[in-house]
């Protein structure tokens, strides 16, 4: 995966290159999905979720530029292996998932490979985890249409967040920077994923 997909894919961080090649993705999926595990796309699970593309996550990762010292909001984060790759590279994460099977599971299979500084919380996606922000990193891990108001006052002023910003003729991986005004966003690539339950632009009524 990492010679074949990553590297192609420009991205050359090695504490990234050395996660994705020592964390096995393949236990981080349900079972049944475990020969599928390094396909090069979005890998769809139950519940109508997917696990990235192993090249946006990658190329994500690169352009937040996390750092040791950060604490990082991981939202969508499935069975835990976006958590687990990023843990690699922060102080801390927080892995948050809204379906509680799969937080049980990422749970059970982080502390069965000693990642000890992920914590798997269980809500709304949307709703984030305010009790352990403010935040120096959010990660979504699906697209996105819009950032609930709750979300965006989890990230710390100068923090980042990193999120497929979907449309409906195409997407991009945007890293935005949290400033006193709001979000500055930048676009890193192009880049397509299905949208994150909760974070969907409003319907417009025409008249």
């Amino acid at each position: 995966m990492v010679d074949s997909q990553i590297r192609p894919s420009d991205v050359t961080s090695f504490p990234i290159l050395q996660a994705m090649l020592s964390i096995p993705r393949e236990e981080y999926v349900p079972k049944s999905l475990q020969e599928l595990a390094y396909m090069g796309n979005h890998l769809p699970l139950d519940n109508g979720r997917y696990l990235l593309d192993p090249r946006i996550l990658a190329k994500m990762l690169d352009s937040l530029a996390i750092r040791s010292n950060e604490l990082v909001l991981d939202i969508g984060s499935g069975i835990g292996y976006s958590s687990a790759i990023i843990a690699s590279m922060a102080e801390a994460v927080i892995s948050l998932e809204e379906i509680e099977d799969y937080s049980k599971q990422a749970e059970n299979i982080l502390a069965l490979h000693s990642v000890d500084n992920v914590v798997p919380v269980f809500g709304v996606l949307a709703d984030g985890v305010s009790r352990y922000g403010p935040y120096d990193v959010i990660t979504c891990q699906g697209g996105i249409e819009t950032i609930p108001s709750d979300l965006e006052d989890q990230l710390k002023i100068g923090g980042r967040i990193g999120a497929v910003i979907t449309t409906k003729v195409g997407g991009k991986c945007r890293i935005g920077i949290k400033k006193t005004g709001g979000i500055d966003w930048q676009t890193a690539f192009d880049a397509q994923a299905p949208t994150l339950k909760g974070f969907e632009k409003a319907k417009e009524f025409v008249f």
